[in-house]
């Protein structure tokens, strides 16, 4: 069955080379058809941040499916608006007022960009449309997202890309300062952590002199919170941990806990800036994907969720660091993202841990687990888990990395 797939994804497999393929999940578990089971320390990369088959989220697509599925854009549905207040409600503390809801992070990114181009042109007029992002940085992969992505690895092969971006090194501020150029720069479209570059966080300074540099020159600074935000730091938005006031926010992955979703969020000075015919989504603010919006904000806001957030990620970087293991070259994370840099390939300790689980009687907890764990780059290994996870899993996943690690 696997080979009617485009080969488009570099996959874990078993042993006889078939790839691992899942047939069910119960929270922070997934069951391939043998009764293997694994514990996934990855979200589906910051997605199923409650885990598999969350009781509240489960109820609120079920009970959406039965109302309706869909509606056109021409009208607005009840359960679209009250997840569009919620979330604006969430960020109002970093400034936000309006938001766009569409289907995915690079969606949610191309709209900042033009969100940005359209301020700058009408405020300014032609020639002041460049976005500057990061070195490290990933914003997507439609043609204008991998423009503003930072990593040559993710543009061979697709150019020409669109023109008008420009990336920097995170914490260098003389390139950020030559960058803000006010005469050509629309906006800075940044992560507070980045994720796909193995869980870099940037730094206080060069986050605080990007608002200063961004309010006095009037270029938007737009935050990409898809997949650092939401929690997953500790803060609802990665970037309120720095204490600065974006103009842009995006959002996407976990909002809806597994089903597709992005979000374009906006402050005063770019709020108005999209009118009708500007910009749109066909299946932007469908009412299954609000409806398991609404289900995932109601969890991720509940008082004391995010301090156990912060709680849960403090272990396992303490468990990390004290292993002082001779493979590891260094750690970083902030709250449930971790990072860990190796002098050796990670993608063999993907398939050692994932290989260790042994088949088990189907619908049982018995048998040797394996785990799902990620890679940013060559020599990075990320992990991600979800917010659900208990203490006793964080300890069994530790317990069978350091095996992985030897």
């Amino acid at each position: 069955m696997a080979g009617c797939f485009m080969n488009t994804y570099h996959r874990v497999s078993l042993e006889g080379g078939l790839p691992l393929t899942f047939v069910r999940g119960e929270g922070s578990w997934l069951f391939d058809g043998e009764g293997r089971r694994y514990l996934d320390f990855t979200s589906g990369i910051a997605v199923n941040c409650l885990g598999h088959g969350w009781p509240d989220l489960v109820q609120a697509i079920a009970g959406q499916a039965a109302r309706y599925n869909h509606v056109c854009n021409y009208y607005q549905s009840d359960v679209a608006l009250a997840f569009a207040e919620k979330l604006v409600a969430a960020c109002s503390g970093a400034g936000m007022i309006k938001v766009f809801l569409g289907n995915s992070g690079a969606e949610a990114n191309e709209g900042a960009c033009k969100i940005a181009r359209k301020y700058s042109l009408v405020k300014y007029g032609p020639g002041r449309h460049r976005i500057v992002t990061l070195r490290g940085s990933f914003h997507g992969r439609t043609i204008t997202t991998l423009a503003a992505t930072g990593q040559d690895a993710f543009h061979r092969d697709f150019g020409p890309f669109t023109e008008g971006f420009v990336h920097i090194p995170g914490g260098d501020l003389d390139a950020l300062d030559r960058a803000l150029d006010g005469d050509a720069t629309a906006g800075l479209l940044i992560e507070a952590v980045q994720g796909e570059s193995g869980v870099k966080p940037q730094s206080r300074e060069f986050i605080a002199a990007a608002a200063r540099l961004c309010a006095g020159r009037d270029i938007l600074l737009m935050f990409d919170e898809i997949q650092c935000g939401l929690g997953r730091t500790g803060t609802f938005l990665a970037c309120e941990a720095y204490g600065v006031q974006p103009d842009v926010i995006t959002l996407a992955k976990g909002l809806a806990g597994g089903v597709p979703i992005g979000a374009v969020l906006a402050g005063a000075k770019a709020a108005e800036v999209l009118q009708a015919g500007d910009h749109g989504s066909t299946f932007g603010g469908n009412p299954l994907a609000c409806a398991a919006g609404l289900a995932v904000l109601d969890a991720v806001l509940a008082p004391g969720f995010m301090e156990e957030i912060v709680r849960k990620g403090r272990r396992i970087l303490a468990a990390l660091e004290s292993w002082k293991h001779p493979r590891i070259r260094e750690i970083r994370g902030r709250g449930l993202m971790a990072g860990i840099d190796l002098n050796t390939e990670a993608w063999p300790l993907l398939e050692a841990a994932a290989a260790r689980a042994s088949p088990g009687n189907p619908g049982a907890k018995d048998g040797t687990p394996g785990l799902l764990i990620l890679s940013a780059g060559k020599n990075t290994l990320r992990l991600l888990p979800p917010y659900t996870i208990s203490g006793e899993e964080i300890g069994l996943g530790l317990g069978i990395l350091r095996e992985a690690l030897g």
